[in-house]
């Protein structure tokens, strides 16, 4: 299995996932301004890995801290976290693996800065083997909505280049494979910067599963000739009522699905839900820039001059077009807003 992200001892490596699949570069980053770029960049993309990549960019960003004093460190920490938070906005993970290492430092008893330092890389560090688990756990309890020969609907890339492990959606894919499910994959191609022609069916290729890739407007006329019997995707943030927010073109495959009566599952784990958003309609949505539409790869025009664009990066799919959410802890069902409060608390709870 690839790794999208790799701590190095003393530097972070990434694959550059905007030279995909043409070329497999990996890239070495030693500072935090590195790290940012590479996240604003799109270099390093996927909700759980830009958290991943930014927990060791804190690492990174606190290397060059030389005094002693606890007070002095937390402060400086704070500063490299709105940083870093500030990278891309939609994607809840990436203030979340930051928040959750400033949590777990500051309740520390004690320590200075020498010894809060060395801690933070060990968290860091387990929190990249956290989010493996998890994906191991949202590929098992997966099974249950993939039956035997599934026609699968995929968007965007939701495998091991977005993950620390197997991946959210496309990891319970690769173990429907791995289980002799006899499963095939229509990958969309996620426009505009692709995601899913360059980088879902190059792992799909890699991991040797059936696969075809359509254009996003093909999806209608692939459901309507009943060639599709589920729909999975992935998820950057889910508010409390179980709205999410995934690549732009997701909420149009679920309003496909349900008008096709087709199944539509979300694959997520626990750190992408937002309990301090109520409904979808209060998830920041990212504007990028319009040369992303203007230009295929930033290199070749396709439009005519500085023609106008809109550029959301993610849309909101509402609750009642889900038909399940696939955790760590199980498939979460409606009522989403009594489902995923029952699943918050249990976990925090259980110390999970």
């Amino acid at each position: 299995m690839i790794q999208a992200v790799a701590w190095k001892g003393d530097f972070l490596q990434l694959i550059d996932q905007t030279q995909l699949p043409e070329k497999l570069i990996y890239l070495d980053l030693h500072t935090v301004e590195e790290v940012f770029q590479a996240i604003r960049d799109l270099q390093v993309r996927g909700a759980p890995a830009i958290g991943i990549a930014a927990a060791y960019g804190l690492c990174l960003g606190m290397r060059d801290f030389r005094g002693a004093s606890r007070k002095d460190f937390l402060a400086q920490l704070q500063q490299r976290i709105e940083y870093l938070s500030s990278a891309r906005p939609t994607a809840v993970n990436l203030s979340w693996a930051l928040r959750n290492l400033q949590s777990q430092l500051e309740n520390l008893p004690g320590g200075d800065a020498a010894e809060l330092k060395t801690r933070l890389l060990a968290l860091a560090i387990e929190l990249h083997e956290d989010d493996r688990r998890r994906c191991e756990a949202i590929a098992a309890h997966g099974q249950e909505a993939v039956p035997e020969n599934a026609r699968i609907l995929t968007h965007c890339n939701t495998g091991a280049l977005a993950t620390g492990g197997i991946g959210t959606a496309l990891g319970v894919v690769y173990r429907a494979h791995q289980l002799g499910k006899n499963i095939r994959v229509y990958a969309g191609e996620t426009r505009p910067v692709l995601q899913g022609a360059r980088l879902t069916a190059w792992e799909l290729l890699a991991a040797k599963i059936p696969a075809q890739l359509i254009c996003d407007n093909m999806a209608a006329a692939l459901m309507q000739q009943g060639q599709v019997d589920l729909v999975l995707v992935g998820a950057d943030r889910i508010a409390a009522d179980g709205s999410a927010a995934n690549k732009i073109g997701t909420y149009s495959l679920a309003v496909l699905a349900h008008y096709h009566r087709l199944p539509f599952y979300v694959a997520a784990p626990l750190s992408t839900f937002d309990m301090n958003v109520a409904t979808g309609s209060a998830i920041p949505i990212e504007i990028r820039n319009s040369d992303e539409i203007r230009k295929v790869f930033g290199k070749y025009p396709i439009t005519p001059g500085e023609v106008s664009c809109w550029n959301p990066a993610f849309d909101v799919t509402p609750p009642e077009l889900i038909t399940g959410i696939i955790t760590e802890r199980g498939i979460l069902s409606p009522p989403y807003s009594k489902t995923i409060e029952q699943t918050i608390n249990h976990t925090m709870l259980a110390g999970g």
